[in-house]
């Protein structure tokens, strides 16, 4: 099979789009008012973290034919180990989506409200925000199609809005080159910055955007001849999203700390530097983050669960479909009333605290195994890197987990 596609496409715009969602801008947002560049090497990190990860899940998911979570239920011949695998898997996956995709419509939201656009209506005592919903409406009418080829458009449409509009506003805050490179290259930690850095890490490299690399890579090509392909395609896509995320930091960097608590609050503080045109630019970049975040998060899970239970991959199954509509519809609840899950999301930081060095040390091991990769696995200079990985998202987990528990 001859690969001729060499743009920007495919599953790894999919994944970009899912780790650049409001978490991403509100914590980029927040780095940059208050370190300035000083932490953008993190984000470079966090890049070729999420560039070696993604690569792995794509190989194994082009190779084998299924998604990561099938993969893991499979390739575990302890009954114990699967057991534990699969109870992670879909606790931290499905119950932790539900929560964060409340967070993707309400960043949506704000997107809309920032270009000067609001309205709600009220049922009872419970006061729904109308553009939740309709966000929400529109990403179960995005997914029910269930065509791969209109879903990427889509996702690739609305990346690339997102892209244009961060990129923007940063290159009109005009920043300085020579502090940038230095903050990119130069790791430095200032004080009480290394819980900022662990969320630097942590919103880029998304345990759930490895089971729906895994997966998306089959709808889109078949057998291991598109393995390159699909490596350009991660590469590519990846290091944009990183540079969206970059510029995030960028554009909040040109605002003195202090003036800068979250996304909304940097629209209207850089107001000063360029008017209205700060309000649109941002506004659309985070209403695109918060959509392309509200329809990924759901296809994940649904993925996620159809790996767990062996069901065959259909984007159309009914039972495909019942997953991701419930998480989709968990979402616009929480959002649309206001409600914070606190518990929910403090369950989902510790679920997915342990997951990710859980998943990324599976990735490692099957990627070895010539049973299942053959001649596919991964190299010695491949291994020295993932390692090197597994190290620092083991530390990420292990600090998310002692945050929630107050213990840091």
């Amino acid at each position: 099979m001859k690969i001729k596609r060499k743009t920007i496409s495919g599953p790894g715009v999919l994944v970009a789009a899912a780790f650049i969602g409001p978490g991403t801008v509100t914590v980029c947002t927040i780095t940059g008012a208050t370190y300035g560049f000083t932490l953008l090497w993190a984000m470079l990190l966090s890049i070729i973290a999420t560039i070696i990860l993604q690569e792995m899940a794509a190989r194994i998911g082009l190779v084998t034919g299924k998604g990561l979570a099938g993969v893991i239920r499979e390739t575990i011949s302890n009954k114990t180990f699967k057991a534990f695998a699969i109870g992670l898997m879909l606790s931290a996956i499905t119950l932790g989506n539900a929560a964060y995709e409340a967070g993707n419509l309400s960043g949506g939201v704000l997107g809309i409200e920032a270009l000067g656009l609001s309205g709600g209506f009220t049922i009872g005592n419970l006061t729904f925000n109308a553009w939740s919903i309709s966000l929400g409406i529109l990403a179960a009418i995005i997914l029910f199609i269930g065509n791969y080829k209109v879903l990427e458009k889509i996702l690739v449409t609305l990346v690339i809005i997102m892209s244009l509009a961060f990129l923007i506003t940063a290159v009109m805050t005009k920043p300085d080159v020579i502090a940038l490179l230095k903050g990119s290259f130069t790791p430095s930690f200032p004080e009480e910055s290394l819980l900022t850095i662990v969320a630097l890490i942590g919103t880029t490299v998304v345990p759930y955007n490895l089971f729906l690399h895994a997966s998306l890579v089959s709808e889109k090509w078949s057998g291991k001849e598109a393995i390159p392909a699909a490596r350009r395609d991660t590469i590519v896509a990846v290091v944009l999203g990183g540079l969206v995320s970059m510029a995030i930091i960028v554009c909040a960097a040109a605002i003195q700390a202090g003036e800068v608590r979250n996304a909304g609050d940097l629209a209207r503080s850089l107001e000063p530097l360029f008017g209205d045109y700060a309000r649109y630019f941002i506004g659309l970049g985070l209403g695109a983050a918060g959509l392309t975040s509200a329809i990924t998060a759901p296809l994940a899970a649904a993925y996620v669960v159809q790996g767990c239970m062996g069901w065959e991959s259909n984007l159309k199954a009914t039972r495909f479909r019942v997953i991701w509509i419930s998480i989709l519809v968990l979402g616009v609840f929480f959002s649309s009333v206001g409600y914070s899950p606190v518990e929910i999301i403090q369950f989902a930081q510790v679920a997915n605290g342990v997951l990710l060095p859980v998943i990324a040390a599976y990735l490692i091991w099957i990627v070895n195994k010539r049973s299942v990769m053959g001649r596919d696995t991964n190299s010695i200079v491949q291994n020295v890197i993932s390692v090197i990985i597994w190290c620092v998202v083991f530390m990420l987990g292990a600090r998310t987990i002692l945050k929630v528990f107050g213990i840091l």
